[in-house]
């Protein structure tokens, strides 16, 4: 774990909400000079706490209308290979992301589609034929508000 000023803190806040934003944006932002704001976004980048930058899309506006939250419980787990699954379903395109977590579903994934019937086609089509599917339980997105993790 790294310790972090409040300079620090103010800095990933400020990249959160747009990390596109130069040195010298940011050095105005916090009161600083640019040679400090990128003394310290360096630091950050070497120390392994900003790991890249994400390009945010408006999958709506790209004519994905419809998000779902697939809940996969894998049916055969001693005969088919974790590795194998996340393999196979991350090479569906519309499958955003998948995590493996603890609890009822052995995976959640996040599919995006341009509509209900184009999402029973995937869901149909790609994700039940992967290899040791079994329970699957979707839920669609309603609405969404992202938040800046905690810093």
């Amino acid at each position: 774990m790294i310790d972090l000023d409040a300079t620090d803190r103010a800095l990933l806040l400020a990249m959160q909400e747009d990390a596109s934003a130069s040195a010298a944006t940011l050095a105005r932002k916090l009161g600083i000079s640019q040679p400090a704001a990128w003394r310290r976004l360096r630091r950050l980048q070497d120390e392994g706490v900003i790991t890249g930058q994400v390009l945010d899309l408006d999958l709506a506006r790209l004519g994905f209308g419809v998000t779902v939250f697939l809940g996969v419980k894998l049916a055969t787990k001693g005969r088919v290979s974790l590795d194998d699954f996340e393999r196979a379903v991350s090479a569906i395109p519309e499958v955003q992301a998948v995590h493996h977590v603890l609890g009822l579903y052995d995976y959640r994934l996040r599919v995006v589609a341009r509509d209900i019937a184009d999402f029973e086609r995937v869901l149909r089509r790609r994700v039940m034929t992967l290899p040791g599917v079994g329970n699957v339980e979707a839920n669609v997105l309603l609405s969404e508000e992202r938040r800046p993790g905690p810093i």
